[in-house]
């Protein structure tokens, strides 16, 4: 399964990517905006959208490319690594 995080905090990253191993998921992980965000995207299996910290505009890039693909996104306000085990607990 692949999996898009779209925020939470940049010393996060490493795990983040230890929790989507453990769950079999394969991550794509933007903490901050990039000038090419929507074509790094891709087609994934599920979005999942930290809100507190992730800026409007990325929000827009991600939702625009999920409609786009018709992919599942998940939001949550939280980018603990706890909210992400029971997000992909849920899911995967």
């Amino acid at each position: 399964m692949s999996v898009v995080i779209i925020g939470g905090h940049d010393r996060m990253v490493c795990q983040y990517k230890k929790i989507c191993k453990e769950y079999n998921c394969k991550p794509k992980i933007f903490t901050k905006m990039s000038a090419r965000m929507s074509s790094q995207i891709g087609t994934p299996d599920l979005i999942i959208l930290f809100t507190n910290t992730v800026s409007h505009k990325m929000v827009h890039c991600a939702v625009a490319e999920a409609q786009k693909s018709n992919v599942d996104i998940v939001r949550c306000h939280t980018s603990s690594g706890t909210a992400l085990q029971g997000i992909l607990g849920k899911l995967a």
